[in-house]
């Protein structure tokens, strides 16, 4: 990982201009998901580093984006860039750190590069369609994991598939591994959004459903309501609710066993991936780490 930070403070000074500099010191890390995905994939292969490198500005650019969309005022904790700097100057960053993302894949080979390329395409419409939902509440469960799929998982999809050509491995399992991977690590930030405290996720807790995100909690337990409180939990959609409201949602969760039912959906997603490579002792970790994390 220390080559990761290496070739990542490489392009980022190579783009030649402090306030970019200045900018990204700002951004937290993160966990680098990603990135390890990669190094964990082709340890052997030189350029890895650099295709992690790669992904993680990639994804950095894509959250600096969210933070505008969402009006999100911090980002794991700390001030948003938007929010100390403003929307304009986040926008800008974030394409800055696409462009220079893209002008370094093409160094790969064309199905690699293709691969991450296609990735952020889906990976945009996915956003756009978070957006969309958000206009109203949404209730179906396979439209909702078909833009959790494109706004989330795709990348990771990408780099797990990228990372396995590049190590001359089968693609197919590792793009299977890593999309499933990203389906499952999502749905457990949708759970976490519930039920951790806000010191902890860094962010007001349900501040999902408050910026109009029906998750997959919320339509379990929406399937499960009568016509009165279905009527009641869609008037609380895409607004401040307050401690009542807030208490009445996770008590009717607790009774219905909405955040079971979607733990249980993230285990069996994380199961198929263990099976699709099942002989990679550190990459079947992971997915243990993820499954039981807390934040």
């Amino acid at each position: 990982m220390q080559r990761v930070e290496h070739e990542i403070q490489r392009l980022i000074k190579e783009i030649d201009y402090d306030e970019v500099t200045r900018l990204f010191d700002m951004l937290s890390g993160g966990k680098r998901l990603r990135a390890k995905l990669i190094l964990k994939i082709a340890p052997e292969q030189k350029s890895a580093p650099l295709l992690a490198a790669i992904v993680e500005l990639i994804h950095g650019a894509s959250l600096l984006h969210d933070d505008v969309i969402d009006e999100a005022l911090t980002r794991r904790g700390v001030a948003s860039v938007n929010a100390t700097d403003g929307s304009k100057t986040a926008v800008m960053l974030g394409d800055v750190l696409y462009s220079k993302a893209f002008s370094e894949l093409v160094q790969f080979d064309k199905e690699i590069a293709k691969s991450i390329a296609s990735s952020v395409t889906s990976l945009s419409c996915g956003e756009m369609q978070d957006v969309k939902m958000a206009e109203e509440f949404n209730e179906d469960e396979d439209k909702y994991l078909k833009m959790l799929y494109l706004k989330t998982a795709t990348l990771i999809e990408s780099a797990a598939y990228a990372s396995a050509l590049l190590a001359g491995k089968d693609a197919h399992s590792y793009g299977i591994y890593g999309k499933n991977l990203g389906l499952s690590f999502q749905i457990i930030d949708d759970i976490l959004d519930i039920t951790s405290d806000p010191a902890t996720l860094g962010k007001p807790a349900m501040n999902d459903f408050v910026e109009g995100k029906c998750t997959l909690p919320y339509i379990h337990l929406y399937k499960e309501l009568n016509q009165e409180d279905k009527q009641r939990l869609k008037k609380s959609h895409a607004k401040s609710i307050d401690a009542k409201e807030a208490l009445w949602i996770k008590e009717k969760m607790k009774e219905h066993k909405s955040i079971e039912k979607s733990y249980e959906l993230a285990k069996t997603l994380s199961n198929e991936a263990m099976l699709a490579v099942k002989d990679e002792v550190a990459l079947i970790e992971i997915l243990k780490t993820m499954i039981k994390r807390s934040y």
